[in-house]
């Protein structure tokens, strides 16, 4: 199991996080096509190999969620995988089916994608993968997360990293509390500690290997619609408060989504995190549109401007880097 620890520590160490490339075809339209881009196999290839050939992946990547479309993919006859790992970032790949309606609680989803998992994670291993991804969602609201939606969802992340690391990969483990609500971020902290610490009674009952996982937590922030506003000192502080009283110190380290946070917000975010972390996590990024959506934005204007289009993503991707060590500063992002 040391080995799967030495593979969590390169994905997330050093300055490194992870990119997010996993959308679903379906997703991948929609981004797009909010930028006027036709979603052909060809286009969204040619989006994601722009990434995976930037700079910035030797120095601040450490591994990319590739979507089942995309590990089986080749640019110019070199494999996606291969092309990634010669980056010495990792290839990862997202391995749940999708959230569906849960039974007897019709508000909420439940992540499917367990059946077949086990031999769907051997193929995902010839192709290349070293880690994989699997997120459970929960709202909160007046009565969610219910405790049906808690169990079911730590349940299976519980058995979907548990078949991951019999696999010889990685298992990120993705608990969502959305953002979405007009709750404060006081009841985020609760509702977000609840749901971190069922999944880590799963996990144990499931005799998961704590220090080979990575967990994808949110961070601790008002719902979307309220009207509450608090600084970004106070996002860090209660998202550790959330981290030190739910997460086991096994762990080795956290990867935080951005959960529709513009590409600012999530790295002051997590600046703020990292100047005052004295907690023995790693805390690092594992952003999609958070590292994406400036990129995309120039890309659409010419698809073959793979330089411009790589010198924006490039920018992104350190800041994000220095956000992950506490360096980042509203004047290092304008310069």
């Amino acid at each position: 199991m040391s080995e799967l620890n030495t593979i969590a520590l390169k994905i997330i160490s050093s300055g490194k996080g992870i990119l997010a490339t996993d959308e679903s075809t379906g997703t991948m339209k929609k981004r797009l096509e909010s930028v006027n881009v036709e979603s052909t196999e060809n286009n969204r290839l040619k989006f994601r190999h722009t990434l995976f050939s930037s700079d910035s992946m030797k120095s601040c990547i450490g591994g990319v969620i590739l979507y089942d479309e995309t590990i089986k993919q080749e640019f110019n006859s070199n494999k996606i995988p291969s092309i990634i790992s010669k980056t010495g970032a990792v290839p990862g790949i997202k391995v749940d089916t999708g959230a569906k309606v849960l039974a007897n609680s019709t508000e909420e989803k439940i992540t499917e994608g367990l059946d077949g998992l086990r031999e769907r994670l051997k193929v995902y291993y010839s192709l290349g993968a070293r880690f994989a991804k699997w997120r459970g969602v929960y709202i909160i609201g007046n009565n969610y997360p219910s405790q049906i939606a808690v169990t079911s969802n730590a349940h299976s992340l519980a058995r979907y990293a548990a078949l991951v690391q019999e696999s010889g990969m990685v298992p990120i483990v993705e608990p969502e509390v959305l953002m979405e609500g007009n709750h404060s971020a006081e009841i985020c902290l609760k509702k977000t500690s609840e749901v971190i610490k069922k999944c880590y009674e799963e996990l144990i009952l499931q005799k998961v290997d704590l220090t080979g996982t990575i967990l994808k937590p949110n961070m601790i922030l008002p719902g979307s619609s309220s009207n509450q506003k608090i600084s970004t000192e106070e996002i860090a502080e209660l998202t550790i408060k959330c981290l030190k009283e739910s997460v086991p110190s096994e762990v080795p380290g956290i990867a935080f989504l951005s959960g529709g946070q513009t590409e600012i917000e999530a790295t002051k975010n997590l600046n703020s995190i990292n100047k005052i972390n004295k907690l023995n996590f790693i805390m690092t990024y594992s952003y999609g549109r958070a590292l994406q959506q400036s990129a995309l934005k120039y890309w659409s204007n010419n698809l073959d401007d793979i330089e411009g289009t790589q010198k924006i993503f490039n920018h992104r991707a350190n800041m994000c880097s220095l956000a992950s060590k506490g360096k980042w500063s509203e004047q290092v992002e304008k310069n």
